[in-house]
């Protein structure tokens, strides 16, 4: 593939601090014949602080099936056509996916230019390991919400959600329903000026008082294992007494509660019957 072969460029942009963007980004956009974004004055902030001028095509949830026959005429012209939402990696819980699809029907060249996603950052920061299921935003309506997280407490991973700050309190009385025992860690502007973030105990998250603003990242903390078999302890064990040469009993529990999904105090008690 040389550097500016023809067809549609998947661009990841900033999720806030505009120096997050990729060189190869910025030189892809500025080479792009037409650049598809979700809110044009919103994108052309981004545009013209790079000096990039080029025509922008508004594409967004309430166009992007009538847009199609239009992209897929530019590509077939032989243009370069890039594709960008309001902040970090497109398609992820934005518009995308259909023109996606549809250039793969007809054989027409994708290409992705990664960079920023406020997935990836979020689950970086949380400290809660590094297997996850991203779910994008929630549903709204009661009914739906609750059979969604009825279903998602059975798995076994990290749950990554965007919540828009307003509703914030809305989501808290049902993460604390579904998701006791859990901890939660919530982004607030992650990389700009007056980024925040709270590490609670579901148990212990409260509504806030004050309203906050913008959007939000939140990560919960994966499923722990509350009945283990004989057979889990057994595994287990051995792999205790094989750490205790090496390893700390604190290094040893951070280990295995991690790996296990176990609890911290089963670890420990483990620890304290089998260290000499």
């Amino acid at each position: 593939m040389s550097y500016f072969d023809k067809g549609l460029y998947i661009v990841s942009t900033p999720i806030g601090n505009l120096e997050d963007i990729t060189f190869r980004a910025i030189e892809v956009l500025k080479n792009s014949d037409f650049i598809l974004c979700e809110d044009t004055r919103h994108s052309s902030k981004l545009l013209n602080n790079f000096n990039i001028k080029n025509r922008l095509i508004p594409y967004h949830k309430f166009n992007e099936k009538k847009s199609v026959h239009k992209i897929i005429k530019y590509l077939n012209e032989g243009k370069i056509l890039s594709l960008i939402s309001d902040a970090g990696t497109p398609v992820l819980s934005d518009p995308g996916n259909i023109i996606i699809k549809e250039c793969i029907k007809k054989n027409l060249k994708i290409f992705t230019v990664p960079g920023p996603s406020a997935v990836s950052a979020a689950v970086s920061l949380s400290g809660f390991g590094d297997k996850f299921l991203f779910y994008g935003f929630l549903p709204k309506t009661e009914n739906e919400l609750n059979a969604s997280l009825k279903k998602l407490n059975f798995e076994g991973f990290s749950l990554v959600f965007f919540v828009p700050a307003i509703k914030i309190n809305f989501y808290i009385k049902h993460f604390k329903k579904y998701f006791s025992g859990r901890k939660i860690f919530i982004a607030r502007e992650m990389t700009k000026k007056h980024e925040t973030y709270y590490r609670l105990n579901i148990n212990d998250l409260n509504p806030f008082k004050t309203q906050l603003k913008g959007e939000l990242t939140i990560v919960i903390s994966q499923k722990i294992k509350k009945d283990l078999l004989t057979v889990d302890y057994v595994k287990i064990e051995k792999q205790v007494i094989k750490y205790l040469k090496s390893y700390t009993v604190k290094d040893i529990v951070d280990l295995i509660s991690k790996k296990e999904q176990v609890p911290k105090k089963i670890i420990y008690n483990l620890c304290i019957k089998n260290k000499k």
